[in-house]
């Protein structure tokens, strides 16, 4: 199913530099966090401008990578070649395809554990998202951060890094590594530059998703050590698309009854596993008490990186890994308790965001009902949802990601939250108002902006196969549209309210937060008027998931017993 012939390409030296740009992409915010530390307090000015220009070269490698990758997935599609789950370009792979020679840990004869990363339809948006959040991110934090600056800028880098490396990893020790290695930058920015309560806001994320993913750690060193036992030759892969190759080997196979009953108890406790880590990284209610308090304690770049990139890296632990690892118990088990939990999630943060006065803890509050239709669409478990799902997980860190810089923009002039504290600021503040605007509407699914494909796809997916769950989704996006269209009106429109400012003049937006700004608001309307990029790039590694998950529900359904008095 997952093991096609690859297509020979000519192997050219463009195609060799693309391939070393995708490490670039891992390598320059890396360095470039060394480099902030290394020049210690002193230099402020120089280390915001040495943050800006890699978060700047991260985003031209990040296009480049992309414009190569679509251009790579045309040639696919006019050659007509089956999909495979293996990635593209491929730094260190040979001219056949995707050897990776850069080995971490050898076991012998055995294998080893390999630098493997690389970019495919699943991952390529996610990693030119991140690109794009972190030179947002160092722009707004230009004034905000005026302590330890050297070090704000080296976490934040080695962020950005960290979570770029778990999109590109097709190892899964490797893809663990960058996982767990995203939490010690965060930890520091939110506990050292956070607000009021950010050492208890610090403890309380790092415990929360460490303890979820040291489980989700057992259950994939369960799958490489199960495919060790099961396979022919005793070889020992780390590689997911191996790994995935091998466990749906297995379960197509004609396998008698007790193995049968093996691989169906190994699949549930491996989703289970999966389950855990990547429902508290999402957060699925009722998992996600970690996140509000996190987000409002944040300084505004952790909270746009934690609402924009992190919280996506557990929808795409589920797609990446829990989906293909675990079909049959996705299809059992997943459907109907990852479907129930995502519908309760979306209409519990819609409730609690309308209840909140803090305009930072309502988006905070957003979150959690948004993500709601990510895993509503992948939990469809058919190509529509999971299109949709991929297509939301980018929507939401545009959407969301603008929403908290907009936020911290405006408490960087009035230096409050509080919704009762303002009023008619469209009048005072033009330009943000007008950014403010047009990303609610964004988030609340508008036609014509990127929020209402992704929930009309996850919607249609999810019809087709719990239209109950679906109906009470639907009522999320009033639910949506009512929490955001009611801050709009108490804080920006109406008699003008303006907080007490200590008698510095307010400005509208500057050079440098529109440049924040604009480039993300310009890509919500491209998503919005014309989405098939995205979802062209994306299909063929979506099918191909789609695929394993249907022979994996085909197996439910034929494993379920007879009806009584059937034939």
């Amino acid at each position: 199913l997952v093991q096609a012939s690859r297509p020979h390409y000519m192997w050219t030296m463009e195609r060799v530099m693309v391939a070393a740009m995708v490490l670039g992409l891992i390598v320059v915010p890396f360095a470039a966090a060394l480099a902030a530390a290394l020049l210690g307090p002193a230099r402020a000015g120089l280390i915001r401008w040495l943050s800006l220009g890699a978060a700047l070269a991260g985003l031209v490698l990040a296009v480049i990578v992309t414009l190569q990758f679509i251009a790579i997935r045309a040639e696919h599609s006019v050659r007509k070649v089956a999909q495979t789950y293996q990635p593209e370009l491929v730094p260190g792979a040979d001219k056949t395809g995707h050897a990776t020679t850069w080995k971490i840990i050898e076991f012998g004869p055995l294998g080893a554990v390999q630098f493997y990363v690389g970019v495919d339809g699943m991952n390529v948006w996610l990693v030119g998202l991140t690109a794009l959040l972190m030179v947002s991110c160092v722009l707004i934090s230009w004034n905000a951060v005026q302590e330890r600056v050297n070090e704000y800028y080296a976490w934040l880098l080695a962020l950005g890094a960290g979570m770029t490396g778990v999109f590109l990893a097709f190892d899964i020790i490797l893809f663990y590594v960058f996982f767990e290695l995203t939490l010690v930058p965060l930890f520091f920015l939110i506990g050292i530059w956070g607000g009021p309560q950010r050492r208890h806001a610090a403890r309380k994320f790092f415990i929360f998703t460490l303890a979820g993913s040291v489980i989700t750690f057992l259950g994939l060193l369960a799958v490489v050590v199960v495919c060790y036992q099961k396979s022919p030759d005793h070889t020992l892969t780390f590689s997911i698309p191996e790994l995935v190759a091998q466990v749906n080997h297995h379960l197509a196979s004609n396998l008698s009854d007790a193995e049968r009953a093996f691989w169906s108890d190994f699949q549930f406790w491996v989703f289970l596993a999966l389950f855990v880590g990547f429902a508290v990284k999402v957060p699925l209610f009722p998992v996600h008490t970690w996140l509000p308090l996190a987000h409002v304690e944040a300084p505004t770049a952790g909270s746009v990186l934690l609402a924009g990139v992190l919280l996506k890296m557990g929808t795409y632990g589920f797609l990446r890994l829990a989906l293909p690892l675990a079909p049959h118990a996705c299809a059992t088990y997943g459907a109907p308790l990852v479907g129930t939990l995502a519908v309760v999630g979306i209409i519990y943060g819609a409730f609690c965001a309308l209840a909140q006065d803090d305009i930072k803890k309502l988006v905070a509050y957003s979150s959690i009902s948004h993500l709601g239709f990510c895993m509503l669409g992948m939990f469809a478990l058919n190509s529509a949802g999971l299109t949709g799902s991929l297509l939301q997980m980018i929507n939401h860190g545009l959407s969301t990601g603008a929403l908290f810089l907009i936020v911290g923009m405006l408490y960087e002039r009035y230096h409050t939250r509080q919704m009762a504290d303002y009023g008619g600021m469209g009048a005072k503040l033009g330009l943000l108002t007008f950014c403010m605007v047009v990303t609610c509407l964004s988030s609340a699914g508008l036609p014509g902006l990127n929020g209402f494909v992704g929930e009309a796809l996850v919607l249609f997916g999810a019809f087709q196969v719990q239209p109950g769950l679906a109906l009470l989704a639907a009522a999320g996006i009033l639910l949506g549209a009512w929490y955001l269209l009611t801050m709009l009106k108490q804080v920006f429109f109406g008699p003008l309210k303006e907080p007490d400012h200590e008698g510095h003049e307010v400005h509208d937006l500057d050079a440098r937060e529109i440049a924040a700004l604009a480039p993300i608001l310009a890509i919500c309307l491209w998503l919005g008027v014309y989405p098939q990029p995205v979802i062209d790039a994306a299909k063929p590694d979506l099918e191909v998931v789609a695929r394993i998950l249907q022979k994996g529900h085909q197996t439910v359904v034929s494993a379920a017993p007879a009806p009584s008095g059937a034939d």
